[in-house]
């Protein structure tokens, strides 16, 4: 990643600035069954020796029908755990997201959205004029609309959408609420830290977010090397008003208290599917996952077994493309 010449300088005088800055800084808070030919002939030769056999054809015709079964196996566990659990008492005509894409609390509904099944448009709206959402009051995303009616606060949208799914059972509470509340209290916090720890990082991020927003030409330009600017500053101040001495190891701290609140299980509650308070946390990490910081958190910690068992459980995007 290149640096910009006199982006520090940049960034301090955009600290000071005003209304665009601070809505860029908004738009910001964001079994292998690789049978090679040697496995395959050394599996053969010693089922030939268990059982007695002589004729190699027969022996690859018997391991291989025995490597299928294991295989087949194997694949309907995946199902399984990939099965879109979608609802009949809940088949909204329409789902529009109103979103930033790095934003954190937007991605964490698509998470739930995207592992129910449920079909949804996005609307990106621009950080800067926010014109997609002139029409609303609330001028925060993200904003659900569910057949014309609005729904705000990703917590609440997701708990009105699980009452929907399920119209006979109370939102979890107990752990699956400590967890859900954990997410949004502290590990959001942590994120911004992170993905605008240096200049080049701020950099990245923000190509990220203006290569997938809602921006024209110069507004990506802008966006892209301003928006990093301030952010990387912004970040400092956010390090200092959570307490946070070391960026990096602020997230594997995070990333590690998640893997231990799991205690051994696939997912939180146990079992062979995801909770809300596993949703939650996948959601909010997924926009950085292949950034500097994700990369770093999945080598450095032990939440990379989960969060790959995460992005399986929860699948393709049920986005409509427009």
């Amino acid at each position: 990643m290149r640096r910009v010449n006199g982006l520090a300088t940049v960034g301090r005088a955009l600290t000071c600035g005003g209304a665009v800055e601070k809505r860029l800084a908004q738009a910001a808070l964001m079994s292998t069954c690789s049978s090679s030919s040697l496995n395959s002939h050394i599996f053969s030769q010693k089922l030939a020796d268990r059982l007695g056999l002589s004729r190699p054809s027969l022996v690859r015709r018997v391991a291989g029908t025995m490597l299928f079964s294991v295989a087949a196996s194997s694949l309907a566990q995946d199902a399984l755990a990939k099965e879109k659990p979608r609802s009949e008492k809940f088949l909204p005509k329409e789902v529009v997201l109103y979103q930033y894409e790095a934003c954190p609390f937007c991605n964490k509904v698509k998470a739930f959205l995207d592992y129910y099944n449920i079909p949804y448009k996005i609307v990106e709206v621009n950080p800067i004029s926010k014109k997609e959402i002139k029409w609303s009051d609330y001028k925060k995303v993200p904003i659900l609309k569910v057949d014309g009616e609005q729904m705000v606060d990703s917590s609440d949208i997701i708990d009105k959408l699980f009452h929907r799914i399920n119209p006979d059972s109370s939102i979890p509470d107990g752990e699956e609420k400590k967890w859900r509340e954990w997410v949004d209290n502290h590990l959001v916090h942590v994120l911004s830290p992170n993905i605008y720890r240096s200049t080049s990082e701020a950099l990245e991020s923000f190509d990220y977010i203006t290569t997938h927003g809602n921006f024209s030409f110069t507004e990506r330009l802008v966006a892209k090397y301003a928006g990093a600017a301030a952010m990387y500053f912004v970040s400092k101040k956010l390090k200092k008003k959570h307490n946070i001495t070391d960026e990096r190891a602020a997230l594997y701290e995070a990333a590690e208290t998640w893997v231990d609140a799991l205690d051994g299980r696939h997912y939180l509650a146990g079992g062979s599917k995801p909770n809300l308070a596993d949703l939650a946390v996948f959601g909010v990490l997924r926009p950085i996952r292949y950034l500097t910081s994700g990369k770093d958190m999945v080598e450095h910690t032990r939440i990379g077994e989960w969060y790959g068992r995460m992005e399986n459980a929860v699948g393709e995007s049920a986005r409509i493309k427009e």
